[in-house]
């Protein structure tokens, strides 16, 4: 590029972020729950309302700190951009109606695994997956194993440390 079009402090700009890798596979549906789409669109505002501007502010100043803000404000704008377009393409699934005998999206199944341990994990949305709060995409493996299962089946799992088989113990919604 020439440098006329160029300014002379854009020697200190941050360096371009890389895109983020998409949650989801081309042509998958963007399933969220309701309560996902909520926790999104609260991460969306408050990232618009205050990390944004805070950043923005210290984005103007010179030096290693301004790069620093410089670079902090890409990343929002990122998260921005990606919670935006989720949001939009979206569709939000309700729960199933009773009886909640069936695996279904939005599901809080406890399982227990070959020695009687037992785990719980929710299915959710791709952009809602969160491992610490025991939310698992449904696209993961252990949600598409658990998928349609009955209260009572056992189904074998393929992980990354070997095939398990688990009991679906427990099913419910909200």
């Amino acid at each position: 590029m020439s440098k006329a079009f160029t300014r002379e402090d854009d020697a200190d700009d941050a360096p371009v972020l890389p895109r983020p890798v998409p949650l989801l596979p081309p042509g998958a549906r963007n399933y969220l729950t309701a309560a996902g789409a909520r926790r999104l669109r609260e991460e969306l505002q408050r990232l618009a309302e205050v990390e944004r501007p805070k950043w923005l502010a210290q984005a103007g100043e010179t030096g290693a700190r301004g790069a620093e803000a410089k670079e902090e404000l890409q990343r929002v704008e990122q998260r921005m951009a990606h919670l935006g377009q989720c949001l939009q393409s979206a569709e939000i699934v309700a729960p199933p109606l009773p009886p909640h005998d069936t695996v279904r999206f939005g599901a809080t199944v406890t399982v227990r695994d070959a020695r009687g341990q037992e785990m719980v994990y929710r299915i959710v949305g791709a952009d809602e997956a969160d491992f610490a709060r025991d939310e698992v995409s449904w696209l993961s493996p252990i949600a598409k194993a658990l998928l349609n299962a009955r209260l009572g089946q056992k189904v074998a799992c393929k992980l990354p440390a070997g095939t398990t088989t688990l009991e679906v113990v427990r099913i419910a919604y909200g």
